[in-house]
C-alpha cells in the first residue's frame, strides 16, 4: 500500500491564476463591511434567466437564498419552478427583467440555449452581477472571450455548470497523473453517445435540413424572445424543447452538451490551453445542424515539463479503439475519458466521475488511491453561493477566467467540423491561420435589440 502524504497547492501553483482558499467562512459584517456592504452570512437576491429544464436546477440549487425574479419565455416548462418560487416576479424578456429589478438583484443563474447565454450574462455583469451560467459557457469563441473580459473588468463572481468540477473524480485524475500513476500522458480519449446514435436513441436532430412546415407556436411560449439574438424563423417543435443543441443558430452540439463535463479532467490534470491545431472527420454536414456525428482530434503543444498532447474527440456513439490489455469484459460506457500514458491507463465516466487505473490488475499493482495534493470542494452551485458572498471570484473553480479557455479550446473542434479541413489556430488572434472561411465561425451576428 502506497504511504498516504497530504501536500495543499495553491491554484496559482498548477494553474497559473489567482491563488484559491479552498475553505470558505463567514466573516462578520463589522469586520469586512461597509456602508452597502452585503455580509457573507446575509442571504443573496437571486434572478433566474432560463428556469425550465436544467435551468430549474440551478434555481433550486439557490433556494436558501432570497429567489427575487425568474424569466422564461415558456410558460409551460417554468411552472414547477414558478410554483415553487411564488413570491419572485415573472418575466419573459430578461433584458427587462434586469431594467426592472437590477437594483435588488445580487446574482444572476442562466439556464437558457446557449445563443443566449452571452448576452444574457454579458448584460449583468456590466451591472454588477454575479453569474452562474449552465455549460456551455458561450456559444461562439469569440463570446467566451468577451465573457471572460467583462467579468475579470467588473470583479463578479462567475461559475460555469460543469457540476463535476467541484468533485472528487477531478481530483483523483489530478492526483493520479502527478504522482506518475501512469508514467507520461501523450495521448487522451474523451466520447459521448450523443447526438445521434445509427440504430440507437436520438438525443436531438442532427444531419438534418430546416423543416418546411410551420405549425402553430403552442400556448405559453414567446418565441420571439427564444429566437432573442438569432435570426428569425418560424416555429417548429425540431427547436424546442431541449432540440435545439444541434442547430447551428441555436447551440455547439453534442461537443457544447458533453465534452464540457467529460473532456474536463484532461484539460484540469494535464493543464492543456488553446490547441495548435484541429482535425475532424464526419457524417455529411449540412448549413443547418451538427453532423450525426464526428471524431475531433485536437493538438496541444508541449508546455512546462509536459510534452505535446493529442486528445480525440468522439460523439454520436463512435468510440476510441479498443485499448491494449482491456480486460474482455470492461466495457468504454457510452460516456467517458481515457488517458494513455508511458506506463498504464486511466479511465473514468462522465462528468468528471472518479477514475480507476486499467487494466484492473495495474490498478492493484498501484496500491489504490493516490497521495492527496489538492483540498476538497463541496458542492458546485454552494461554491459558487459562497464565492459570491464572500467576494471572491477565484474560490468558485469554474469561473469565467477557467471555464472561458476551456470554452474556446472545446468551440475550436466545430470550426473543424464546419469547414471539414485541418484548422491552423493562433489563439491570441482568435483565427485560424490557413483556413479563412474558418475565421467566420468564431463570432456571429445579432438580432437588432439583441446586440452584445
Amino acid at each position: 500500500m502506497k504511504e498516504k502524504r497530504k501536500i495543499v497547492v495553491s491554484r496559482r501553483q498548477f494553474m497559473g491564476t489567482a491563488a484559491a482558499a479552498f475553505g470558505f467562512t463567514v466573516v462578520a459584517r463589522h469586520v469586512i463591511g461597509g456602508a452597502g456592504h452585503v455580509a457573507p452570512s446575509d442571504k443573496l437576491n437571486v434572478a433566474g434567466i432560463g428556469v425550465g429544464g436544467r435551468g430549474a436546477a440551478s434555481v433550486d440549487a439557490c433556494r436558501n437564498e432570497n429567489i427575487v425574479a425568474l424569466c422564461d419565455v415558456d410558460a409551460g416548462r417554468a411552472g414547477g419552478t414558478y410554483k415553487k418560487f411564488p413570491n419572485a416576479t415573472i418575466y419573459t424578456d430578461y433584458r427587462k427583467m434586469l431594467d426592472k429589478e437590477g437594483k435588488r438583484i445580487d446574482a444572476v443563474t442562466i439556464g437558457t440555449p446557449d445563443h443566449v447565454h452571452a448576452p444574457a450574462a454579458i448584460g449583468a455583469m456590466k451591472m454588477g452581477k454575479h453569474v452562474y451560467c449552465e455549460k456551455p459557457m458561450a456559444h461562439t469563441i469569440w463570446e467566451a472571450r468577451e465573457m471572460m473580459k467583462v467579468a475579470a473588468k467588473t470583479g463578479v463572481v462567475t461559475q460555469m455548470g460543469n457540476q463535476g468540477h467541484a468533485g472528487e473524480g477531478l481530483r483523483l485524475y489530478y492526483e493520479f497523473i502527478k504522482d506518475g500513476a501512469i508514467g507520461t500522458v501523450t495521448e487522451v480519449h474523451v466520447w459521448t453517445d450523443r447526438a445521434g446514435v445509427p440504430g440507437g436513441r436520438a438525443w436531438w436532430p442532427q444531419g438534418v435540413g430546416r423543416p418546411t412546415d410551420t405549425p402553430p407556436v403552442p400556448a405559453g411560449l414567446d418565441w420571439d424572445n427564444w429566437l432573442g439574438p438569432a435570426p428569425v424563423r418560424p416555429y417548429h417543435p425540431d427547436y424546442v424543447p431541449r432540440k435545439w443543441r444541434g442547430w447551428f443558430d441555436y447551440g455547439c452540439g453534442a461537443l457544447g452538451d458533453m465534452a464540457v463535463h467529460n473532456a474536463d479532467p484532461a484539460f484540469f490534470a494535464l493543464e492543456l490551453d488553446a490547441p495548435i491545431a484541429v482535425e475532424a472527420e464526419s457524417s455529411p454536414v449540412n448549413n443547418e445542424t451538427f453532423p450525426v456525428w464526428s471524431i475531433i482530434t485536437y493538438y496541444f503543444a508541449a508546455k512546462g515539463d509536459r510534452p505535446a498532447v493529442t486528445m480525440k474527440w468522439y460523439d454520436g456513439g463512435k468510440l476510441p479503439p479498443r485499448p491494449e490489455g482491456f480486460e474482455e469484459a470492461r466495457r468504454l460506457g457510452d460516456n467517458g475519458i481515457l488517458f494513455i500514458g508511458t506506463k498504464g491507463m486511466l479511465l473514468g465516466p462522465s462528468h468528471a466521475g472518479p477514475p480507476r487505473i486499467v487494466p484492473e490488475i495495474k490498478m492493484k499493482e498501484y496500491g489504490g488511491r493516490p497521495p492527496q495534493l489538492l483540498e476538497r470542494s463541496g458542492d458546485h452551485h454552494q461554491e459558487w453561493i459562497q464565492a459570491c458572498k464572500d467576494g471572491k471570484p477565484e474560490n468558485a473553480r469554474s469561473g469565467f477566467w477557467y471555464a472561458g479557455p476551456f470554452t474556446e479550446a472545446l468551440l475550436v473542434g466545430n470550426l473543424a467540423v464546419r469547414t471539414g479541413k485541418r484548422v491552423e489556430w493562433d489563439s491570441k488572434n482568435m483565427r485560424s491561420t490557413n483556413v479563412p472561411e474558418a475565421n467566420q465561425y468564431v463570432s456571429k451576428l445579432y438580432r437588432k435589440g439583441w446586440e452584445i
